[in-house]
């Protein structure tokens, strides 16, 4: 069972204003790499449905993250189908993140008060997920539908809407700074925050001060 509510998801990814996104078939590094962001100050965070028995790291790494980083709000993205969907919610993930608009999924997830972010990239998409009941609706690929420009576009007609872009966010103040500046509720990041180095050298201590320089940039954005 879910350890937060939907409501808590989607104020703690607001306040914070990151996501990290990752997957490793290592329980291991996952564990070195939630406690990295978790220390770093991120309180929400993306496991990404990729490999097999994906299914069975999240299991290990969200009974880990409860006794370890009991603040960390753990979800997983990636997934597709109203099945699977099923799958991680048995498993306790506190949101569903999908590339994808699937009304099945919404389902599943509204019957367990789950946080349910679906892909979107049009602004008839965000307007059937929200009719769904998406509370935050995510943009993906966010570069390659329109980057910044294009959630700007959105929030004219759509002032209320939550949007989370993936794909396309870079940890810098240039970057953060226009996706902000258009009115993005978070951003989730990748391979950018998460780097392919820090992987292959176990440099945690500098994967936790890039999320806490990000973390505070994110506010020092805000704050203008």
């Amino acid at each position: 069972m879910a350890r937060f509510t939907r409501i808590e998801v989607a104020l703690k990814m607001k306040e914070t204003g990151i996501v990290p996104v990752f997957y490793h078939k290592d329980l291991e590094v996952c564990k070195e790499v939630l406690m990295a962001c978790y220390r770093g100050g991120v309180r929400v965070f993306e496991f990404t449905n990729r490999g097999d028995f994906a299914h069975e790291v999240f299991a290990e790494l969200n009974k880990f993250a409860a006794e370890n980083a009991p603040e960390m709000i753990l979800g997983v993205g990636s997934i597709v189908d109203a099945g699977t969907t099923s799958l991680y919610i048995q498993l306790g993930s506190n949101f569903i993140v999908s590339p994808v608009l699937n009304a099945d999924m919404a389902k599943v997830c509204n019957r367990r008060k789950i946080s349910w972010s679906p892909g979107c990239g049009s602004v008839t998409e965000i307007s059937y997920a929200e009719e769904l009941g998406a509370e935050v609706v995510k943009i993906f690929p966010g570069s390659q539908v329109g980057g910044p420009s294009f959630v700007k576009g959105v929030k004219g007609p759509f002032p209320w809407s939550s949007i989370m872009p993936t794909g396309g966010v870079e940890p810098t103040a240039d970057n953060l700074t226009k996706w902000l500046e258009a009115g993005v509720h978070c951003v989730g990041m990748g391979s950018q925050l998460i780097t392919k180095d820090i992987l292959k050298n176990g440099d945690y201590a500098t994967l936790e001060q890039k999320v806490s320089d990000a973390i505070a940039l994110v506010q020092q954005i805000r704050s203008k």
